[in-house]
């Protein structure tokens, strides 16, 4: 079949109805249509040669077009697409390198083969396009609910049909044990949209605490305008629920307007999560006062946050710890989820056990090491004091409030302090070189002899060794093994270094060996604060 012979504003129409039907821009059928016709064209006078077709968009005329390229003589490699500038003096004047030379070639006959391969290249760009339609609809809709009807069923995960194209619903982001029939109406959370080989994949979710934040949004209209912010949700999906939430009208209970008139607004959320229980909590940035709300309905006690290690300790009355830890561990689960923060709970008896044993240990701390009685001891311990630096070098008059402590008696207590942590250093310098200890390293200014005693029980015996060191080798930290915070024990902890110490530390030894330009370094802090700046903004 000829070109020519064909009515040309067939090409059009053709074009115009298969992006009707796939709701793709014409343009790139035309466009499609357009590199079938010079792919046929290429296996008719040769695939060396640069063919080119151009459909007129009015008249729906198909022109092919020869096209050959002005190179340098030592650069020609294909004498049907390029030509030097010798040759193209005859057909141009004035050529010079990097010029287009085009002539019209007479249309081609499409036999079988080629009219089969020109209509497997428009498939193949009409998919594309459709692909791409598809994805940059979605994408722009990841995070947000979405309406659709189920299809089908494959092996647990849910095919649903989003409208112009299918999402799918894995069988893990389902609630409990949801099941559903074709036809059925579903209402999801859009998690993720990625863009694969085989299309754009749309992945829905039932399960994530996103979706409940967005039902809130969608029946909340103070959330929706931003009157009332969610700021955390925790979710055991098909049994409980937490949601934090905080409001920026201190005229508007935040609580209450979640809840609604007669708990209408939850029970809506209530009833599209499958009778999911929520417990609203209003935040608090003081984090032991939100988690006091996030524990409800337990009553606690005590809160002791230990930020550095994000864990926190409550203390509970004997007969609250089942509710506080909740029906096989959800409560303290989900307040665990809700504040980020690993929860230890304890009862009031147990609480009082480990203040009795640690001011026992310290007890016998001072007794052996200021030679001093039991009942003396423990007014030390009971005014606070934990050790001996604080007794070595605390301001005598601090020492002076305990009964029965004149100043004379201050002055002793504070040089045998100081004379047992100095034999101490001494012990543990003598101990350091025994392990072949360098004087760079014992020199180091921020570190004591027992931290350097214990860094060379490790191996480390120079300053060069303690350089090459991690912070979180020296301080310590957590780290998530199977969903579980684990503790990494630091050669330095013991001594309280913190992380922030170790990062100085180790940074300060870097800078004294020329390993790190000290200029540098100050401009890349400058550029973290001003990111900070910009991210707090």
């Amino acid at each position: 079949m000829a070109i020519t012979s064909a009515n040309q504003l067939e090409l059009l129409q053709t074009a115009e109805a298969v992006a009707r039907e796939k709701m793709i821009d014409p343009g790139l059928v035309v466009e499609a249509m357009e590199e079938s016709l010079a792919r046929a064209a290429k296996s008719r006078y040769g695939s060396e040669m640069d063919i080119r077709v151009s459909i007129d968009r009015k008249t729906g005329k198909a022109t092919f077009t020869r096209v050959r390229t002005v190179v340098a003589e030592e650069e020609l490699e294909n004498y049907q697409a390029e030509m030097t500038v010798e040759t193209a003096k005859q057909y141009m004047a004035n050529p010079e390198i990097g010029d287009i030379f085009s002539e019209e070639v007479p249309p081609v006959e499409l036999g079988r083969i080629a009219a089969q391969s020109a209509k497997q290249v428009i498939l193949q760009k009409v998919r594309e396009a459709e692909r791409d339609r598809q994805y940059d609809e979605f994408k722009d809709r990841n995070g947000t609910i979405i309406n659709g009807a189920v299809k089908r069923e494959e092996y647990g995960n849910v095919i649903v049909d989003v409208g112009r194209g299918e999402a799918i619903l894995r069988r893990t982001e389902k609630i409990g044990r949801e099941s559903y029939r074709p036809g059925d109406r579903i209402r999801c959370f859009i998690k993720d949209v990625r863009r694969e080989a085989r299309g754009p994949q749309i992945f829905l979710s039932r399960t994530a605490p996103e979706f409940m934040a967005e039902l809130f949004k969608m029946e909340v209209p103070e959330i929706y305008d931003g009157i009332i912010e969610i700021k955390a949700v925790a979710r055991d999906p098909g049994s409980r629920a937490k949601i934090a939430v905080i409001s920026n009208d201190g005229s508007i209970d935040p609580v209450g307007a979640c809840v609604g008139m007669r708990g209408s607004r939850v029970q809506a959320v209530v009833n599209e999560l499958q009778g999911e229980k929520i417990d609203i909590i209003p935040w608090n940035e003081d984090v032991p006062t939100f988690l006091v709300n996030a524990l409800q309905p337990a009553e606690v006690s005590k809160v002791v946050l230990d930020e550095e290690a994000e864990r926190i300790e409550v203390v509970v009355p004997d007969e609250q710890l089942s509710l506080a830890i909740g029906r096989r561990g959800q409560n303290v689960r989900l307040a665990s989820q809700l504040t980020a923060l690993d929860i230890d709970i304890m009862t009031e008896e147990e609480e009082s056990k480990r203040r009795q044993a640690e001011f026992e240990v310290r007890t016998k701390l001072f007794i052996e090491t200021l030679d001093v009685d039991e009942f003396f001891a423990q007014l030390l311990v009971s005014e606070g004091f934990t050790n001996l630096e604080e007794v070595a070098y605390v301001e005598v008059d601090e020492l002076l409030v305990i009964d029965g402590v004149d100043e004379s008696t201050a002055e002793e207590l504070q040089t045998r302090a100081r004379e047992f942590l100095e034999e101490q250093a001494r012990k543990a310098v003598e101990k350091a070189r025994e392990l072949g200890v360098q004087d760079n390293l014992l020199g180091f200014e921020g570190l004591t002899p027992q931290m350097v005693e214990a860094l060379a029980e490790d191996g480390i015996l120079s300053l060069e060794d303690f350089a090459t060191c991690a912070d979180w080798e020296l301080a310590g930290g957590w780290t998530t093994v199977e969903g579980k915070r684990v503790k990494d024990d630091g050669l330095l902890e013991k001594f309280d270094v913190t992380l922030e110490d170790a990062q100085s530390l180790v940074m300060t030894a870097r800078v004294g060996l020329g390993w790190v330009d000290p200029e540098e370094l100050e401009a890349a802090a400058e550029a973290e604060a001003e990111e900070t700046e910009e991210d707090e903004a």
